[in-house]
C-alpha cells in the first residue's frame, strides 16, 4: 500500500542527528525508505544508532497521518476504507521496529539509553492508536453492520479481531477512565523496560573467579576451556571465570564436588535482582502487579489473570488453576522420590548434609549415572551445533519439503549471526532466517524466536518474513566446535518451531498472518521437540564431531530411556513459577507488597518442597515482568504440551513420523491458518478431536 499521504514528509531522505560526543553527523536514514538489501533484510551494515530516534519519529507521523485519513473519510465506513488502511498502518514503525530485537540480542548503554527515550514515546503513540475514539467508532461502524457487508471468512475474522482489540485497550471506556489508562499505559512500559535493565545488568555483574586449578576438580574439560577463554575476556589470564550464563553454570553445578562453590555461583544466580542495591526489583514488581491490577478493573476485569485469560483457550483463571494442579501432584510426588534418592547417594557417600537446591544438579547426574550410566559428557561429542542444526534443516526437509542456503551475502548485526534462505520444495523463496547462537554481555539470557518482517500481504502481492533465532549455546573452544547438551539440543528444536510458524503463516491481512491464543504459540515450538529424540532423526544428525561416527544405538536406548529422569524436578520448578505467575495476577491485597514473603506463601500454600525452587523467582521473572507477553501466562509452555503430545501422536500412530500429508495439514490449520479461527478450532481441524491431559502426563512419566 502506498503511503501518499505521507510523501510531504519525506520530501527529503537526509536528516540530521547526533553522535554521543554531540557533534552533528549528516547521513541517510535506512528506515526511512524501503530497505534495499537482499529479500528487504535489514541494512545492519548501513544502520546507526542516530537513526532510531528520527525514524520512530518519523513513522509516528506517518501512521498518525494515515489514521486521520480513514478518521476524515466522509464516506461510509466499510471493510476497504476502514479495515484495511487501519491494518496495513506504519510502514516506518514495522521497520524501525528492528531497534526492539536489536536491544534484546546485541544491545549497549547507547541503545539502551534510547530505549528509555523511545519508551514513553511510543507508549504514548500506542495509547493515542488505542483510545482515538474517531477510529474506534469508525471500526465499530464497520463491526456492527458486518454480518451485511459479504465478508469472508478471515476478513469477518479480521473484523471481529480489530473490534475487540480496540475494546480490550480500553477504547469503549469513558474519558476519565480512559486518561487513567494512558497513564498506567505509560508507567508500566517504563518500569517493564526497567526491571529488564536491571536484570541484565546483575546478569552480567556476577563472575565466579577461580584462580586455584584444584577447584576445577570433576568439571569437563569443555567447561574450564570455557571458562578460561572468558577469563581472557575479562582481562585475566591464567584464571577461570564462571557466569550466570547458562552454559557456564550449569556445568558448575552439575559436575563440581566443590559444594561451598556451587552454593555461590546458585544463590548469585537465584539472588538475581534481590540484593537490596541500586539493581533490586522488588519495588518494580510491586508497582508492576499494583498497575496491572488497576488496569485490570478498569476494563471490567475482577483481577489481571482474568483480563489475560479471557482472550486464551482457557478462558477462565479457575480453568488455568485446575489444569495445573492436576499436574502438580502426581508431580511434587515425584519429585520427593528423586529426592530421596539423591539423599540415599549423599548418606552412603558420609555426607553429612542434607539435599539443598544447590546440590540437586550435582547429585542428579550421579543419579542418572547409576540409574542409566549416562553421562551428558559422552553425549556431547554426538551434538555439535552444525551437527544439530543440519539435523533440524532434514526434519523439515522432511516434514515440508523446505530446503535451506547459507547467504553470506546478507547483512547481519553480529559478525557471529549466521543468515540463510529458506526455500520451498520446488524452490521458491519463502523466507530468510537468522541464527544467533552464543552469549555475548549484550544479550539477555535464555532463547527466543522472533522476526525483523513478518509474512503478509500488500496490495495483493506477498511480503515474505525475516525471522531470527536467538540463543546462548556453549561457545566452541579451542579445536572444539560448540557442543551442545541434550537440553540445549531440544531448545534449538524448539526455537525452530516458532521459526516454522513464522515462515508459514498465511492471513492475507497483517492482523490474521499470526494472531493465535497466547496459550497456542507454544504448540508449533514444542511439538518440534519430539523428533530430536526419534531414532531415526538422531541417525541422521547425531554423529561424532571428530570421527563422523553415528550415534551408537547404545547411547540412542539410554537416552530414550531416561527420558522420564529427574521430570518429578522438571515439572514441579515449572509449575511453581507457573503458579506464582498466577497468584501475582490474581493478587487481592495490592498495598505494601512484600515480595519475598509473598513469594514464600504462594510456594508455602502448594506445599513446594525446600530443595526446590520456582523455576524463576519473581525478581528475575523476565517472561512476565520485564514485558506482559507472558504475564498471568507463563502456563502457556504446559498447556501447549497437551497439544504437542497429542499432535506427535497423530505421526506416531500412522507409522511415518514423517508423514507428509499430517505435516501438510498442520502446516494449513495450525501453522499457516491459524489466524483463521479460535485455537481449539484450528487444532480440532488437524486432529478431529480435543486432547486429553493423559498424553502429557504418560510423556513426562507422571502416570
Amino acid at each position: 500500500m502506498k503511503k501518499l499521504t505521507f510523501l510531504v514528509i519525506l520530501t527529503s531522505m537526509v536528516i540530521y542527528s547526533c553522535t554521543n560526543q554531540g557533534e552533528q553527523v549528516k547521513t541517510e536514514n535506512p528506515f526511512l525508505s524501503e530497505f534495499n538489501t537482499p529479500f528487504q533484510v535489514p541494512p545492519f551494515d548501513l544502520i546507526d544508532t542516530t537513526h532510531f530516534i528520527p525514524a520512530f519519529k518519523a513513522g509516528i507521523e506517518q501512521e498518525k497521518a494515515e489514521i486521520d485519513a480513514i478518521v476524515n473519510n466522509p464516506e461510509e465506513p466499510n471493510f476497504e476504507n476502514t479495515i484495511v488502511p487501519f491494518d496495513q498502518a506504519g510502514e516506518i514503525l514495522r521497520r524501525a521496529r528492528v531497534f526492539y530485537s536489536l536491544n534484546s540480542a546485541n544491545t549497549n548503554p547507547t541503545l539502551q539509553r534510547i530505549a528509555r527515550e523511545l519508551t514513553p514515546i511510543m507508549s504514548a503513540h500506542n495509547n493515542d492508536i488505542d483510545l482515538n475514539q474517531g477510529l474506534f467508532q469508525k471500526i465499530k461502524a464497520v463491526y456492527d453492520k458486518r454480518d451485511q457487508l459479504n465478508l469472508d471468512q478471515e476478513q469477518m475474522r479480521l473484523v471481529e479481531i480489530m473490534y475487540r482489540d480496540f475494546e480490550r485497550n480500553g477504547a469503549a471506556l469513558p474519558e476519565e477512565q480512559r486518561e487513567e489508562l494512558k497513564k498506567i499505559n505509560e508507567k508500566l512500559s517504563m518500569l517493564s523496560l526497567e526491571y529488564g535493565e536491571n536484570l541484565l545488568a546483575e546478569t552480567n555483574d556476577f563472575k565466579l573467579v577461580i584462580d586455584n586449578k584444584e577447584d576445577l576438580i570433576g568439571l569437563p574439560e569443555g567447561a574450564i576451556s570455557g571458562a578460561a577463554e572468558q577469563a581472557k575476556q575479562f582481562d585475566m589470564e591464567g584464571k577461570w571465570v564462571f557466569t550466570m550464563q547458562k552454559p557456564s553454570w550449569i556445568p558448575f553445578l552439575t559436575y563440581s564436588p566443590k559444594r561451598e562453590l556451587r552454593e555461590k555461583i546458585y544463590k548469585a544466580y537465584y539472588n538475581r535482582g534481590d540484593n537490596n542495591n541500586e539493581k533490586d526489583n522488588k519495588l518494580l514488581i510491586g508497582e508492576i502487579v499494583k498497575l496491572r491490577d488497576q488496569r485490570a478493573n478498569l476494563l471490567g476485569y475482577p483481577n489481571y489473570a482474568a483480563y489475560v485469560i479471557d482472550n486464551n483457550m482457557a478462558k477462565t483463571t479457575d480453568n488455568v488453576y485446575d489444569f495445573l494442579n492436576q499436574v502438580w501432584e502426581p508431580a511434587l510426588e515425584v519429585a520427593k522420590k528423586e529426592r530421596d534418592e539423591m539423599q540415599q547417594i549423599i548418606d552412603a557417600e558420609g555426607g553429612d548434609f542434607k539435599l539443598a537446591s544447590w546440590d540437586w544438579w550435582y547429585y542428579a547426574e550421579k543419579l542418572r549415572k547409576q540409574k542409566y550410566n549416562l553421562d551428558e559428557e559422552e553425549l556431547k561429542p554426538y551434538f555439535s551445533l552444525d551437527h544439530v542444526r543440519e539435523g533440524i534443516f532434514h526434519v523439515s526437509g522432511k516434514l515440508y519439503g523446505l530446503q535451506f542456503e547459507e547467504r553470506t551475502d546478507i547483512p547481519v548485526y553480529d559478525p557471529e549471526v549466521k543468515a540463510y534462505e529458506v526455500k520451498e520444495a520446488d524452490g521458491s523463496h519463502l523466507a530468510i532466517l537468522y541464527i544467533d547462537s552464543y552469549p555475548r554481555p549484550g544479550k539477555n539470557a535464555g532463547a527466543w524466536c522472533g522476526s525483523f518482517t513478518s509474512g503478509a500481504y500488500e496490495n495483493g502481492e506477498k511480503i515474505y518474513p525475516v525471522v531470527y533465532i536467538v540463543t546462548n549455546f556453549t561457545r566452541p573452544t579451542g579445536d572444539k566446535p560448540a557442543l551442545l547438551t541434550w537440553d540445549e539440543t531440544s531448545t534449538f528444536f524448539h526455537e525452530f518451531g516458532h521459526a516454522l510458524h513464522n515462515f508459514f503463516a498465511d492471513g492475507h491481512y497483517r492482523t490474521t498472518s499470526r494472531d493465535v491464543p497466547r496459550d497456542f504459540v507454544e504448540l508449533p515450538s514444542q511439538i518440534m521437540e519430539n523428533w530430536a529424540g526419534e531414532t531415526e532423526v538422531l541417525k541422521a544428525y547425531a554423529k561424532h564431531y571428530k570421527t563422523g561416527e553415528v550415534i551408537p544405538d547404545e547411547l540412542i536406548e539410554k537416552i530414550q530411556k531416561s527420558g522420564h529422569f529427574n521430570q518429578g524436578f522438571n515439572t514441579v520448578e515449572y509449575v511453581a513459577a507457573s503458579l506464582l505467575d498466577m497468584d501475582w495476577h490474581t493478587i487481592e491485597n495490592i498495598d505494601n507488597i512484600d515480595v519475598n514473603n509473598f513469594e514464600k506463601n504462594a510456594m508455602d500454600k502448594i506445599g513446594l518442597i525446600d530443595e526446590i525452587i520456582p523455576r524463576y523467582r519473581s525478581t528475575y521473572f523476565a517472561h512476565i515482568f520485564r514485558g506482559s507477553g507472558y504475564a498471568a501466562g507463563y502456563y502457556v509452555y504446559l498447556w501447549a504440551e497437551v497439544l504437542d503430545s497429542d499432535a506427535f501422536n497423530a505421526f506416531k500412530e500412522s507409522g511415518d513420523i514423517y508423514n507428509q500429508e499430517l505435516a501438510a495439514k498442520f502446516r494449513k490449520y495450525c501453522l499457516a491458518e491459524n489466524g483463521m479461527g479460535e485455537g481449539m478450532e484450528q487444532y480440532l481441524k488437524f486432529r478431529g478431536k480435543e486432547p486429553s491431559i493423559d498424553a502429557l502426563l504418560e510423556k513426562r512419566g507422571l502416570k
